[in-house]
């Protein structure tokens, strides 16, 4: 661990890492202001952050104390000196440069005058939120190697706070409690078991004393479980499996033997079962309920996992948890059976609402399956439930027992591939929502695309590798232009105003990328959204009207806070370009965006500072010489490239720029050098590490000649950006 007043600057864009450290306070250390002032230590509003400070959050709107401002997770907030009348005079009042470009994704915390956020490698900073200033930055020391186990890159979703201390997860799967004021560690402890490809990338949850956290892995093989610890010591308070584990070993539960009559087959040898808590939670204080959201299977193939039988519990499911214990008390699943990576670990949100007559406590959510869900929060009953965007793997939700009407052919039997939407990323993935009382309105970033699910033939679970049960070459953007452009086209994004209880939409904005921001939403009537397109933008929570914009230089996909100080409101977005949508195909499918500069950026009415111009990127050496390998060996590089590679490095072997190009690599000229990476995790501490146990010689070498083959295509950079330009009418 490092506690420094300084930032390492981490470059992934090159083979090695770059490491550099700056001791000045101003604009060489990061912070672009339009004046600096020295530190003033903020005056504390109330002793420290619990559970009184959480509940009774509108006490004190000029703070954001939680991931959702309140416990309920409606990221609406009560300040309202911003408005539709006079935000078009919104200008930045700040800028701190994050030292690395990679997948921002934290939510701020702002407390005290002081502005928590993090980075990639779970690198958390403390600023002065009205300036700027550096108060301090932490570095876990992540093991980077950990990088190659993480299905949707380095990201991290933010910290919690209580007490006088700031919790965070870390792709290693440690929970550390850090003193919020100094950033020295009070305690590290470790939350999974390292022989498997366990990670955190979610923001933890406090309730009760009790730090909450989850974690991620399904599609790598691993049973999930969410955990409790005490704030104060670390000590686990308690922990609740989310799908069973071997019955022979006996069961954790009585929730655990319940699940286990939905099972079949040997979940448990073929990829754990899957269930990683890896984002939403959310809690009703009156009620005593803490609501996780569950994830996909693991594999995601049902007919792999569970021989095609059963609901598979708790799998895609909210499930209400006595936060004291980890008792269960009751579970809604949204995708019974699951076998598309249709996970209900999205945003949740809890509201108190008229329905038919009568005042309804719902819980909320848009999970990946493309359908919105309704359901009483404190018995988990099924209230109402349609489809936001098009779906084709279900026509609707039955009314009468809220299971989806399923399309037979979705399920890919006999080995029949089934297109398909919504694709794995769903029709809206981790990125928050917002609900606006006033309005009645929840504001979702949704996305729409296609994809292709087929059995993979004689699946072997793999310790280590993707072990989905689906053949990720069907999956591939395919060779005929037709069919590209026209997969090009159905992949794009909204902003949808969504009536949960007319279950319709009000108004929506169209984007012609998926994977865009987090949402805000305030009294002064504007929702927040930053975008794919590298835009942070204001909207009329009523109309949709978009009422202001601002270029942010890279691609937004977290979510924006809003805080006051001294009588002044500001709003704070934390952005980068990433995740699971940009590795994947961040080149192929470009915006206006790329990894370009992972900056906080904080607005005020009247700010006048600047960010500072990006630095031109160095040309990319030539590709090798066209590849003389036969088309049977290329044919299998290919297959490879799909299963092992193309979540990082990108589908056509075309970087979105987070990850070296393949294309143009230096080791393309020489095996042994390419082996030295691929086999031996030469460049383990920048993430890649060695595929030994996967890939052999001969595989290893027909990747390589799959990607020269690539590289000396006529698709190319240009090629891609031109048929961008013609499916969305040259945006």
């Amino acid at each position: 661990m490092r506690t420094r007043s300084c930032l390492w600057v981490v470059s992934f864009l090159a083979p090695f890492a770059i490491v550099s450290c700056g001791e000045k306070v101003g604009k060489e250390s990061g912070v672009t202001s339009a004046k600096t002032s020295k530190i003033i230590p903020p005056v504390e509003t109330h002793p420290v952050v619990d559970a009184d400070a959480i509940i009774n959050a509108n006490a004190s709107p000029g703070e954001w104390l939680s991931h959702g401002r309140t416990y309920s997770e409606q990221r609406h907030s009560p300040l309202d000196e911003i408005s539709t009348a006079n935000v078009g005079e919104l200008g930045l009042a700040w800028s701190f440069d994050l030292g690395t470009s990679r997948g921002i994704e934290a939510t701020p915390i702002v407390r005290d005058g002081i502005i928590y956020v993090t980075g990639s490698w779970n690198i958390v900073h403390a600023r002065d939120a009205k300036t700027g200033a550096e108060i301090w930055s932490f570095d876990p020391e992540v093991d980077r190697t950990r990088a190659s186990i993480m299905c949707c890159d380095i990201v991290n979703r933010g910290v919690a706070i209580w007490g006088k201390k700031v919790f965070t997860g870390t792709i290693d799967g440690r929970l550390i409690a850090i003193d919020a004021k100094t950033g020295e560690k009070a305690w590290d402890i470790n939350t999974t078991d390292n022989s498997k490809p366990y990670s955190i990338t979610g923001a933890p949850r406090i309730v009760k004393g009790k730090v909450i956290i989850g974690n991620g892995g399904a599609e790598l093989g691993v049973r999930g479980y969410v955990t409790a610890y005490d704030v104060d010591t670390g000590e686990q308070a308690w922990r609740f499996y989310t799908v069973p584990g071997n019955p022979a070993d006996g069961f954790e539960d009585s929730a655990m033997e319940m699940a286990a009559e939905t099972w079949n087959g040997e979940w448990w040898n073929v990829g754990g079962g899957g269930g990683t808590v890896w984002d939403s939670m959310a809690y009703d204080p009156e009620l005593d309920l803490l609501y996780i959201g569950v994830g996909n299977g693991s594999p995601w193939n049902y007919q792999i996992r569970s021989n095609g039988e059963g609901d598979n519990l708790f799998l895609s499911s909210i499930v209400a948890l006595r936060p004291d214990t980890g008792e269960y008390v009751w579970h809604y699943q949204t995708t019974p059976g699951e076998t598309w990576d249709y996970t209900a670990t999205q945003h949740m949100i809890l509201a108190d609402m008229e329905i038919e007559g009568a005042t309804r406590k719902v819980i909320m959510q848009a999970p990946k399956n493309g359908f919105f869900y309704v359901l009483d929060r404190e018995t988990g009953e099924f209230i109402s439930a349609n489809n936001f965007v098009p779906v084709n793997w279900a026509t609707h939700i039955d009314p009468a027992t809220g299971r989806p009407v399923e399309v037979a052919a979705a399920r890919y039997p006999g080995k029949t591939p089934h297109l398909q939407m919504p694709a794995p990323l769903g029709a809206h993935n981790w990125h928050p929502m917002a609900y606006n009382p006033n309005t009645g309105l929840v504001y979702i970033p949704a996305q729409e695309g296609l994809w292709i699910y087929g059995e993979v033939e004689d699946f072997e679970y793999k310790e280590g590798a993707w072990n989905t049960g689906t053949n990720f070459m069907y999956a591939t953007l395919p060779d005929d232009d037709a069919k590209f452009k026209a997969l090009v086209a159905a992949a794009k994004g909204q902003l949808i105003a969504w009536d949960p209880v007319t279950q319709s939409a009000k108004w929506a904005v169209d984007y012609p990328d998926p994977s865009n921001g987090g949402v805000l939403s305030t009294d002064g009537g504007i929702v927040f959204q930053g975008t794919a397109g590298a835009e942070f933008v204001a909207y009329d929570a009523a109309s949709g009207e978009r009422l202001w914009g601002y270029p942010t230089q890279t691609g937004v996909v977290a979510a924006p806070v809003t805080y006051e100080i001294d009588g002044e409101q500001y709003v704070a977005v934390a952005v980068g370009w990433g995740g699971a949508y940009v590795l994947a195909y961040g080149g192929p499918l470009p915006t206006n965006s790329a990894a370009k500069v992972g900056r906080l950026l904080v607005f005020k009415l009247g700010g006048d500072a600047e960010l500072p111009a990006l630095d031109v990127a160095a040309a990319e050496p030539p590709p090798p010489p066209a590849s003389t390998a036969s088309a049977e060996t290329i044919a299998a590089g290919f297959e490879a490239y799909a299963n092992f590679c193309i979540s990082c490095h990108g589908d056509e072997v075309m970087s979105s720029g987070l990850v070296p190009n393949l294309r143009h690599s230096a080791l393309l000229h020489d095996i042994d050098a390419w082996n030295m990476v691929v086999r031996e995790g030469a460049l383990a501490q920048n993430g890649m590490a060695s595929f030994r146990e996967l890939v052999d010689e001969e595989t290893s070498a027909a990747i390589r000649e799959y990607v020269i083959a690539k590289a000396n295509s006529d698709r190319d950079a240009e090629f891609y950006q031109r048929i961008q330009e013609e499916t969305s009418g040259g945006e």
